[in-house]
C-alpha cells in the first residue's frame, strides 16, 4: 500500500499539476505524475514533475530520463519512513542527478513549509541554494519552464496552527 493515500496528499499534489499544467499549456513542458524518473540505476516516481511533453524514455522504458526533467516536487507524506525518504533521501538523489529545481511541501514540518532547492551539486548530492519558508509566504520558481510559477496558499493551503 502507497503511503501516499491521505487525502491532504492528494488534494496538494492534484492542485499542483493543475496549476503547473495551465502555466505550461501550449508549450514544450508539461506537468507530469505517477511516472518513474531514472537516473543512472535509480528510479523514483516524483509527486509531480516538469518534463518534455514527449520526452525520451529511459533504456528499457520504464521511465522519463532524470536529464529530461526540470523540476520535481515532492509533497511529503506522514510517517517518519516516508519523511526521510523525501526530505533526505530525494533531496540527495535529485541532486545527485542534476534535477535543476527541487520542492519539498512539507505539513509536518512545523506549522507546514515549503522549501526551494537551486543549484544542483551532483558530486556532492546537495544543493547550492536552499530556501526554506512557512506556509502563507509565497515561493516562485527561479528558473526553467515553470519560471515564475508561484507556490503559496492556493496550492498548499493555510498555515498550520
Amino acid at each position: 500500500m502507497s503511503p501516499t493515500g491521505h487525502f491532504s496528499h492528494a488534494r496538494v499534489v492534484n492542485r499542483l499539476r493543475d496549476a503547473l499544467g495551465a502555466v505550461l499549456e501550449g508549450g514544450e513542458q508539461g506537468a507530469w505524475n505517477a511516472a518513474y524518473v531514472i537516473h543512472e540505476r535509480a528510479a523514483w516516481i516524483p509527486d509531480v514533475f516538469v518534463a518534455p511533453g514527449d520526452p525520451e524514455p529511459s533504456k528499457a522504458g520504464a521511465g522519463i530520463k532524470a536529464s529530461e526533467v526540470q523540476l520535481i516536487v515532492e509533497v511529503v507524506s506522514p510517517g517518519k519512513r516516508s519523511q526521510d525518504r523525501d526530505r533526505l533521501r530525494k533531496r540527495r538523489e535529485y541532486a545527485r542527478a542534476g534535477i535543476p529545481v527541487y520542492v519539498l511541501i512539507d505539513d509536518y514540518d512545523d506549522q507546514g513549509a515549503v522549501t526551494l532547492f537551486t543549484g544542483p551539486r551532483p558530486d556532492q548530492a546537495d544543493w547550492e541554494d536552499i530556501h526554506r519558508v512557512p506556509y502563507g509566504t509565497e515561493v516562485t520558481i527561479p528558473e526553467g519552464p515553470a519560471k515564475g510559477f508561484v507556490i503559496g496558499e492556493a496550492i498548499t493551503g493555510p498555515k498550520r496552527g
